[in-house]
């Protein structure tokens, strides 16, 4: 174990930077060093701890930094930075002992620039490189893993904001509402990672990339409070693409800024708000809408933008069209927000990133997180270069040249997946990507769809096992228990973590459903709030979840459809005992102990548009922090299922052959989304080659009487 650093904002950079190095430099000192935080909650507001040391082998040390020559009162200080911790950590049980804290809280004070200092037992003084002799001679005698876990916990205020809106009991140790608590326990602390994310902030861009379930809102959520703990005079803004995460936002930033302050948050000043928005109420605003009213453009609906820009490529939508189009007709730019923070990132276009970008006081700071594995588009977003580029039409001129060099605080990877289990994850992308999709042409991969960046596997936390990751290569990816903690499966076999099931009729695959939700409450001991159903093809779901709800309705079982029969920024209740019904995009950056997808066959067939119904089954199968159902009906559901067990039989390792690029490129062409002229253009077409056919097979025209240059072109093209 190493020393890590976490830098966040601080009024001493010199000394903080010395005590850094000094720490860093003594092998005996482990553990994790925080500067300017944490921010602990007094009765006279809040108080920003200067630095502070989590040891296994030292406890916890306060440090007191002095920035110039003059220590001032630093017995008082130091009494009242040990003070106010002690009180935040006797809040928490698992950190008392009768009347004692388990874990040794000491303080001292770092003065640099001062030549020599007065110094005792009870106040230290360190100055120079002497600091790390004096930390290495602490010694937390008494030792446990468990408390030193517990008190980070308590300091990144994990288990508050992770506290459950509904207490668990539960009477059988093995049931599934016990396994789902030891779950929730067992993530207490923030990684390393996600530290970083939280509280170091970049004077710019700063992008924040992981897998679903590797933390991304929460981190988001934490950061906007820390901002605003700090800074509470700021306009910060966090946005996102589903609205139904707005009231987990707002559940998320609550708990963490009255943790940290004992106050409520200003929400005028710290805005959770959605990105396209409307006329209306505060609560309608968004920020494509703020940016339209400020600047006296022209806002659009989505109707209206639809209509003026017709998707018409792989890369261009209504809301791209919309947001380039206020950017260019805003005459002079009128900064907004000291900070934003966009969610869900890779569901949005460049556009918008850029309007952020253009709402931003000096020096910018714009906070993104994306899932790169989640779009499943085949490309990522552009670089910040790329995005941001001082002239669109040059491009040198770049307003960050230097961003990612050396994946600083600007550019963060959040490998570790704490929602879905290996077997999850690797079932939803070995589905998402068509890893065993069987080809519909012989000779033929049978791949969806795959990233342009190969490097975005291992950046994501999957290892080459074998071959090699590049283009035309056969590659062995596999997760590791580093990047899929082992706790995350240990709990249930593999049979019980992943099932899919083919039913002949929708009738069976109903009943099933709602025999498996009756046991899952009487007999499993989960609550409502547990249980998620998704229909993944969103046009139908009101009808398909019709009957299940009806037959649960009758059992005395509540539901709700998500965003239908609740406001549109509800996904689970919380005035009653309802399970949560929904669509899979209402579904994103949601999660459930117990995931049932319904229909599942309707993500299987050669339709063109082969890559959306994958990303929706991939999106479906993440939402699930425990145990996942993928039902559907027929032959394409036993198809979909056969997919799953070639992967199973490979112990969820992904095997394929990594297409080049103009692979890849034959990949987008094939099972891309086609705008309403292409698909009004291919029906024409069909209906016609159907009549030529059909004449030809009654014999109404002959084949000589066909174009022989047409007929020969046709023998060319049919065997590709």
């Amino acid at each position: 174990m190493t020393l890590d650093v976490v830098k966040g904002e601080t009024d001493k950079p010199a000394a903080s930077e010395q005590l850094a190095r000094a720490l860093q430099n003594r092998p005996a000192i482990t553990g994790d060093l925080f500067i300017g935080y944490p921010i602990v909650g007094t009765a006279d507001g809040p108080y920003v701890i200067d630095a502070i040391l989590f040891s296994p082998e030292r406890g916890i040390v306060i440090f007191d930094l002095v920035e110039g020559i003059e220590l001032g009162d630093y017995r008082v200080r130091q009494d009242d930075a040990v003070n106010k911790l002690d009180a935040r950590l006797r809040t928490y049980p698992d950190l008392m002992s009768r009347r004692s804290l388990k874990i040794d809280v000491r303080v001292l004070t770092y003065a640099p620039a001062v030549a020599t200092a007065h110094s005792d037992d009870d106040y230290p003084v360190a100055t120079g490189d002497s600091v790390a002799s004096i930390v290495s001679g602490f010694d937390w005698s008494d030792r446990s893993d468990d408390v030193y876990l517990a008190a980070l916990s308590a300091v990144e205020n994990i288990s508050a904001i992770r506290r459950p809106r509904q207490k668990r009991q539960v009477h059988l140790p093995t049931s599934r509402g016990a396994k789902l608590a030891t779950l929730e326990s067992t993530i207490s602390t923030l990684d390393r990672a996600q530290s970083h994310a939280v509280i170091e902030t970049a004077e710019g861009i700063q992008r924040i990339r992981g897998l679903a379930g590797s933390g991304k809102t929460i981190v988001l959520a934490l950061k906007a409070a820390y901002l605003h703990a700090l800074h509470p005079d700021w306009r910060i803004a966090v946005t996102f693409n589903t609205r139904s995460l707005k009231g987990q936002f707002r559940h998320l930033i609550h708990n963490f800024v009255l943790e940290q302050t004992r106050q409520e948050p200003d929400w005028d000043n710290l805005r959770i708000i959605s990105a396209w928005g409307g006329r209306g109420s505060a609560e309608r605003d968004g920020v494509y809408h703020e940016f339209c009213r400020l600047h006296g453009v022209e806002f659009l609906t989505y109707k209206q933008a639809y209509q003026r820009f017709p998707r018409t490529t792989l890369n261009t939508d209504a809301f791209a069209g919309a947001c380039d189009h206020a950017l260019a007709q805003a005459r002079e730019l009128r900064p907004a927000y000291d900070a934003i923070l966009v969610d869900e990132a890779q569901d949005f276009p460049p556009a918008f990133l850029r309007l952020c970008f253009a709402l931003l006081k000096q020096p910018k700071r714009l906070i993104y997180a994306y899932d790169e594995l989640q779009s499943l588009t085949g490309l990522s977003l552009p670089s910040p270069q790329e995005m941001f580029r001082r002239h669109a039409d040059d491009p040198d001129d770049l307003e960050f040249p230097d961003f990612g060099r050396g994946l600083g605080r600007d550019d963060i990877i959040l490998e570790r997946c704490y929602r879905n289990s290996r077997p999850v994850l690797t079932t939803a992308h070995a589905l998402g990507f068509g890893i065993y999709h069987k080809p519909v042409a012989e000779g033929r991969s049978g791949l969806i769809q795959m990233f342009d960046q190969s490097a975005l596997w291992t950046e994501t936390g999957y290892q080459v096992t074998a071959g090699r990751l590049a283009d035309g290569q056969r590659v062995t990816l596999r997760r590791n228990d580093k990047t899929s903690p082992k706790f995350l499966e240990s709990h249930s076999s593999v049979d019980d973590l992943v099932q899919f099931r083919t039913f002949e009729t929708t009738e069976e695959q109903n009943a099933w459903l709602v025999g498996e939700i009756e046991a899952n409450l009487k007999e499993d001991e989960l609550h409502h709030r547990d249980i998620m159903v998704i229909n993944p093809k969103p046009s139908t779901t009101r009808d398909n979840v019709g009957p299940v709800r009806q037959r649960l309705y009758e059992m005395e079982i509540s539901s709700h459809l998500a965003g239908v029969d609740t406001d549109p920024d509800v996904f689970f209740r919380n005035d009653v005992e309802s399970i949560t019904f929904t669509g899979v995009h209402r579904a994103k950056g949601n999660e459930a102990g117990m995931v049932y997808i319904l229909n599942a066959h309707d993500c299987h067939s050669d339709a063109r548009n082969l890559a959306t119904l994958r990303n929706q089954l991939f999106t479906a199968i993440t939402r699930s922090k425990a145990w996942i159902r993928v039902l559907g009906i027929g032959p394409n559901m036993e198809a979909l299922r056969n997919e799953y067990e070639t992967l199973k039989a490979r112990d969820f390792a992904l095997v394929f052959t990594y297409p080049t690029a103009d692979e890849r490129q034959h990949l987008r062409i094939v099972h891309r989304d086609m705008t309403e002229a292409e698909s009004k253009q291919l029906k024409t077409g069909q209906r016609q080659l159907l009549d030529v056919v059909t004449s030809l097979e009654s014999g109404t025209i002959q084949l000589d009487d066909l174009d022989p240059a047409i007929v020969s072109r046709l023998k060319e093209l049919l065997p590709r």
